[in-house]
């Protein structure tokens, strides 16, 4: 298999693919769900990250966080078979299943943004180390209980099934926040 370039979110010249074969919609769809996400929790202080509305406690900050977790869960520990680091290594997981959440408000924007950016750069490796050992078939490093095993094809659909239903929550949010509306991010956003 040739090497694939995983379009990143976080580029300057991304696009959405309109055309491609499988692996390049595939991309591009988590590429812009990823892009979405972002932007509606940037260029936030610590105030906006931890707004929270009506009787929710979902928080920028902790949906942050709770990506970057998601994307590390999928892409490095199931996908690739690699441990967690830091901080889910450390985490305090004892305290209840939503430490993530809840941690997120003592970490700083800067902390929450660059935890967000290094998970989803680890995970583009990882996707790419995938399709380059066989293509959107891989299968993943992990079994269900069931005994299945979900390939590259469906991690990825997860995922973006994952940030599709956040970008909503992050969507409300952040119109409460500071009236930031709209679907995709303008073309100069950078995040």
């Amino acid at each position: 298999m040739t090497e694939t370039r995983v379009p990143g979110a976080l580029d300057a010249d991304f696009t959405v693919v309109m055309d491609g074969d499988e692996v390049a919609t595939m991309l591009s769809s988590l590429a812009r769900t990823r892009r979405t996400f972002a932007w509606k929790c940037w260029d936030l202080d610590a105030a906006g990250l931890t707004t929270t509305i009506g009787a929710s406690t979902i928080t920028l900050g902790g949906l942050l966080k709770h990506l970057a977790l998601v994307e590390t869960d999928w892409f490095a520990v199931k996908l690739r078979g690699e441990r967690y680091l830091s901080p889910w290594e450390e985490g305090d997981w004892d305290s209840g299943p939503d430490w993530e959440w809840r941690s997120a408000a003592d970490d700083s924007p800067e902390e929450l943004y660059a935890l967000w950016k290094g998970a989803v750069g680890r995970a583009d490796e990882m996707i790419a180390a995938a399709l380059a050992e066989g293509g959107p078939g891989t299968p993943g490093r992990f079994t269900w209980d069931d005994g299945r095993t979900p390939n590259l094809r469906r991690m990825v659909a997860d995922v973006c099934e994952e940030y599709s239903r956040h970008c909503g929550h992050a969507d409300l949010i952040r119109e409460v926040v500071d009236g930031r509306v709209g679907e995709d991010p303008p073309r100069e956003f950078r995040p």
